[in-house]
């Protein structure tokens, strides 16, 4: 570009002294028709010049892009793959289960529990103590580093990647959504869209009400993402898929941490119902989500520090006391919040 502007520039300059200074070899209207001959040659040369670019700056993102696409993953489905028992019962067991990202620095250590079909567990902790690790374990997005993960009885190595995925529903706090209608969006990963049961799952979810104010109903586009919904309706749709997937195991990661507290409410009156006769594991940093469960797991360093009810753990005078007694108002309790940095 900045060769063609002085080009362009020097003609006009060249042009111009001719028309001045030697009269009679150039006329006005011939240095003007001229130029603009000129540029009418040059524009298609600038719009490829530009196209050249564009075309360059694609095909090093499309290198980087396909790269990536074609980086061959650690985690595989075995050749010889088990086959889980029909009907799935859900019983999930972690067997001194170990996990680290970086070499020399555990994130679970020696972790053992069994959550029994039928069963809500809540697992809770402070940050950075493992939560979320362990949900990325049950998926098997890693592999632990020691120890095994057991879905009725069969480690998950030993088990297709696609069976484990089809007996597990996510509702995680990140809800990814397409540009495409809320009936579409709750139905996506099941095997086809049935409109009475993707109204029931909303209802379950705490959703119909809303959708029901919409002038197209479920047939109303969320736009790309959701963008047309609030954080708190994404994370209801979430549901609402989790439950329309039925699956024999429901992870609920943060599930209500956009929502209003009286949907927080009407959410966990039905969670009972939502997970009745399926394997459960609600992670909460807000206690009150998980006050209800079978049992709560306190994870603390890569461990299960403390387990039991809801008032036995606060009988304890442990982490879990500590973490309720910040939540609901109580600073009479110093012990845990004496370790937190002001």
């Amino acid at each position: 570009r900045m060769a063609i502007a002085i080009g362009f520039g020097g003609v006009l300059l060249l042009g111009s002294y001719w028309v001045l200074e030697d009269k009679g070899l150039l006329t006005v209207g011939e240095l003007v028709f001229f130029s603009m001959m000129i540029q009418r040659l040059l524009w298609p040369l600038t719009r490829m010049g530009v196209t050249l670019d564009e075309y360059e700056r694609a095909r090093a993102s499309a290198i980087r892009t396909f790269g990536l696409l074609l980086t061959p993953s650690k985690i595989v489905s075995p050749s010889k793959p088990k086959k889980l028992l029909f009907p799935v019962q859900g019983r999930i067991e972690f067997c001194n289960v170990g996990f680290s990202y970086q070499r020399g620095v555990e994130v679970l250590k020696g972790l053992n529990f069994t959550a029994y079909s039928g069963e809500m567990i809540g697992i809770a902790g402070v940050t950075g103590a493992g939560k979320s690790t362990l949900i990325k374990l049950l998926l098997r997005l890693y592999d632990p580093s020691q120890g095994q993960v057991l879905l009725d009885g069969i480690d998950l190595r030993d088990l297709e990647l696609s069976e484990i995925r089809k007996q597990i529903a996510l509702v995680s706090q990140d809800v990814y959504l397409f540009h495409g209608t809320i009936a579409e969006n709750i139905a996506y990963g099941s095997e086809k869209l049935d409109l009475q049961q993707v109204e029931s799952a909303s209802r379950s979810a705490q959703l119909h009400d809303f959708v029901q104010t919409l002038p197209e109903g479920y047939q109303t586009i969320v736009g790309e993402r959701g963008i047309r919904l609030s954080g708190g309706q994404r994370q209801r749709l979430s549901i609402a898929r989790a439950v329309l997937k039925n699956s024999p195991v429901m992870i609920f990661d943060e599930a209500t941490s956009s929502v209003d507290t009286e949907t927080e409410r009407l959410i966990q009156a039905n969670l009972s119902d939502i997970t009745k006769g399926k394997t459960a594991l609600v992670i909460a940093h807000r206690l009150s989500t998980i006050r209800h469960a079978d049992r709560i797991l306190v994870l603390r360093d890569g461990q299960v520090s403390e387990e039991g009810h809801h008032d036995e753990l606060v009988s304890r005078n442990g982490t879990y006391a500590d973490l309720w007694h910040i939540q609901s108002g109580d600073f009479g309790r110093h012990s845990y919040s004496e370790q937190i940095p002001s």
